[in-house]
């Protein structure tokens, strides 16, 4: 049983705490799925305003759901398609602020309204996004990017034992 004390009360707070508890709990486990899992569950927990955190994985040249938080999901997202497609194809991070005006965007929760999804990326291969969605317009910012990117920077690397 993990207990972790997480500040909400600014976003730095939060993301300090969560890239920390986020350390503590994949430092040592050298499996990719469960370090994933626990991270999703980790974000769910504490990022509020999301209805959605997880990952797709690249496997087969195409993205592939992995552990997740949320309603049940697209299953496969080719590369270059919708906002995780995107993110995968260009190797850098997408923040849309209003989903429906993004071309291409794939629709697995009618209620999603903005996204930010984040690749992790290892020796110059892309393992995997990490994908939130929220109801809420324009709930992501740069302060949650840079939050999250430090998270999956950190994280990637634990993708691979």
């Amino acid at each position: 049983m993990y207990s972790f004390d997480i500040a909400s009360t600014t976003k730095a707070d939060l993301y300090r705490d969560l890239l920390s508890a986020i350390d503590a709990i994949t430092a040592d486990e050298p499996d990719a799925i469960a370090n994933m899992a626990n991270v999703a569950a980790l974000v769910w927990e504490y990022v509020p305003g999301l209805n959605w955190a997880g990952f797709y994985r690249m496997a087969g040249g195409e993205l592939v759901l992995g552990p997740f938080q949320g309603k049940a999901a697209c299953i496969r997202i080719p590369v270059g398609k919708g906002v995780c497609g995107a993110a995968a194809a260009t190797f850098a991070t997408q923040l849309v602020e209003d989903v429906h005006a993004f071309p291409g965007h794939i629709a697995c929760d009618a209620a999603s309204a903005s996204e930010l999804v984040v690749p992790l990326v290892h020796e110059g291969r892309l393992l995997a996004v990490l994908d939130l969605d929220s109801p809420h317009r324009a709930r992501f910012d740069a302060e949650d990017k840079a939050g999250f990117e430090a998270i999956c920077a950190m994280v990637a690397p634990r993708l691979c034992g």
